[in-house]
């Protein structure tokens, strides 16, 4: 596996933005596919955003589309997700992922093999 490091959660209020980030030392990272995922209280991991090895095609769940963008910066390893007009539904452990199973469509938690240790975004009312 793959180390990640996530990075950028933290408590905000509603409308609010911030960005997350994800670093890798991966020699990999510049061509993989990487994606977002979040998880929140008792709640399953779900699929927040995906974007291919140069940026050039991003996907997006409905619930976060028109407020969210992910973007990667390959020369220095980073994977971004700007977060923008946040809501309490938002509030949960985003988590960064890579090394994709094959052809699948990577909206699935075990499509992913790497995995970071998640960064807590709150937000409030």
């Amino acid at each position: 596996q793959v180390q990640l490091v996530e990075s950028g959660g933290r408590s905000v209020q509603a409308g609010d933005s911030l960005r997350l980030s994800c670093t890798t030392p991966a020699r990999t990272f510049s061509s993989s596919t990487m994606a977002w995922f979040r998880q929140a209280p008792g709640k399953d991991r779900e699929y927040v955003a995906i974007i291919t090895w140069d940026g050039s095609k991003t996907t997006y769940a409905d619930s976060v589309r028109g407020r969210f963008s992910i973007s990667r910066d390959n020369d220095n390893k980073l994977l971004y997700l700007q977060m923008n007009n946040v809501e309490p539904e938002d509030t949960a452990v985003y988590y960064c992922t890579m090394d994709r199973r094959g052809p699948v469509s990577g909206t699935k938690p075990e499509d992913w093999r790497s995995w970071g240790q998640g960064t807590q975004v709150t937000v409030s009312t």
